[in-house]
């Protein structure tokens, strides 16, 4: 299953590294990431393949909230099926 991951908050150090360093513990594969500083805000959106991840879709969300919880940013995952059928008109 893929997903589309999104990273939103003031800009830091060591969130691209903390959020990355989780989905590789999780066992998810990056597809694609882009990133970029809007003001002092850090904005990213990853494409991220969940197969090989041993962990199912809540487990992950629930990872992913309380690691953007430390770093200080709002880490939001979705389903691609999810995200593909809100964004398309």
């Amino acid at each position: 299953m893929k997903a589309i991951l999104t990273v939103i908050g003031k800009d830091k150090v060591g969130i691209i590294a903390g959020v990355s360093s989780e989905l590789q513990k999780l066992n998810i594969n990056i597809l694609d990431v882009n990133q970029t500083i809007m003001g002092e805000f850090f904005t990213m959106i990853m494409m991220l393949d969940l197969k090989l991840s041993k962990n199912n879709f809540e487990e992950i969300k629930k990872t992913l909230e309380i690691k953007g919880k430390e770093l200080g940013v709002e880490v939001k995952i979705q389903r691609e099926e999810i995200f593909n059928s809100m964004y398309t008109v």
